[in-house]
C-alpha cells in the first residue's frame, strides 16, 4: 500500500479510536508506527530517540483523536506534525542534557554513530546519512517529510508550517546539499533515499 493513500478502514478506526476502543488504537499504531519512526529517525540520528519520540507521539496522538479535524490535513500529517514537534523538543533537550561542557566550545557537535552503523549493516553507505544529518534542521526536516515521509508538498507544508512552494524550495535546496556532499561518490542519493524509505 502506497504511503500516500490511507487505509480503507481508517475514518473507522479514527471514530472507535477516539470512543477508546482498543483495538481501533492498536490498528492505527500498527499501520503508522513504522512511518513515524522512520521519520524520527531521519531527524534524530538516534535509534532509541526516535522509539522514544515515535511512542510519545502516539500516546498523545491516540489521547486526542477527538482533536483530529480531517478537514484541516490527512491523518498522516497531523501524526508527522506531532512527531516533528517532539523531534525538535528532544533535539534540544538533548544538546543540553547530555552535551559535556567542554564540547559547548568545540567547533562541532559528536553525532552518534549507532544509526550509521545499522545502515551499513542494511547495504548503505554511511555518506548518505553524514549527508543528510550535515544538513540545516530546517533542510533536513524537509528532506525527511518529502523522501522518508513520502509526503507531497502541500503536506510538508503543513506538518512544518509553512506554504508548499516554501517546503518544495528547501527539500531542493536540502537535496542539492547531498548532491553536493555525495559528488564522486558512486552512491545516488534518490536510490539511498528510496531504500530508507523503505525501512
Amino acid at each position: 500500500m502506497s504511503a500516500d493513500r490511507p487505509p480503507a478502514e481508517l475514518d473507522q478506526w479514527i471514530r472507535r479510536g477516539s470512543a477508546g476502543e482498543e483495538p481501533a488504537c492498536a490498528a492505527l499504531f500498527d499501520h503508522y508506527y513504522p512511518q513515524v519512526f522512520r521519520l524520527s529517525l531521519g531527524l534524530l540520528n538516534d535509534w532509541h530517540d526516535a522509539e522514544e519520540v515515535a511512542q510519545d507521539t502516539f500516546v498523545y496522538a491516540l489521547k486526542n483523536l477527538a482533536r483530529y479535524d480531517a478537514t484541516r490535513s490527512a491523518f498522516r500529517t497531523w501524526l508527522f506534525t506531532i512527531a516533528l514537534s517532539r523531534c525538535r523538543n528532544k533535539r534540544r533537550r538533548k544538546f543540553f542534557e547530555l552535551l559535556p561542557l567542554e564540547s559547548l566550545a568545540a567547533d562541532s557537535v559528536p553525532v552518534p554513530r549507532e544509526v550509521e552503523s545499522a545502515l551499513d549493516r542494511r547495504g548503505l553507505k554511511r555518506q548518505m546519512w553524514q549527508a543528510l544529518q550535515a544538513l540545516s534542521p530546517q533542510l533536513r526536516e524537509a528532506v525527511v517529510l518529502r523522501y522518508l515521509g513520502e509526503m507531497r508538498f502541500k503536506e510538508v507544508g503543513q506538518a512544518l508550517g509553512c506554504n508548499p512552494k516554501t517546503a518544495e524550495s528547501r527539500a531542493r535546496l536540502g537535496v542539492a546539499a547531498i548532491r553536493k556532499h555525495l559528488r564522486g561518490s558512486s552512491l545516488g542519493w534518490e536510490t539511498a533515499l528510496s531504500e530508507m524509505a523503505a525501512w
